[in-house]
């Protein structure tokens, strides 16, 4: 995982469905073609942004998910 500041260009942002709209914490998500990113929603376009490989990713939900 890293931070990344360049190559956003053409990334479909998806707000996660346990978002609710009071404006709390929320994550968005895109995939890549060879990773995942993450950033805070509040902080859209401005804020930090993470890249995950596909499989920490992958990883990650199944712990999530488990």
């Amino acid at each position: 995982m890293e931070q990344v500041t360049a190559n956003m260009d053409g990334l479909h942002w998806v707000k996660s469905s346990y978002s609710g709209s009071g404006g709390g914490d929320c994550v968005e998500v895109a995939a890549g073609p060879d990773a995942v990113y993450v950033r805070d929603s509040k902080a859209a376009g401005g804020g930090p942004v993470l890249r995950v490989g596909r499989d920490g990713w992958a990883a990650f939900v199944a712990l999530a998910a488990g």
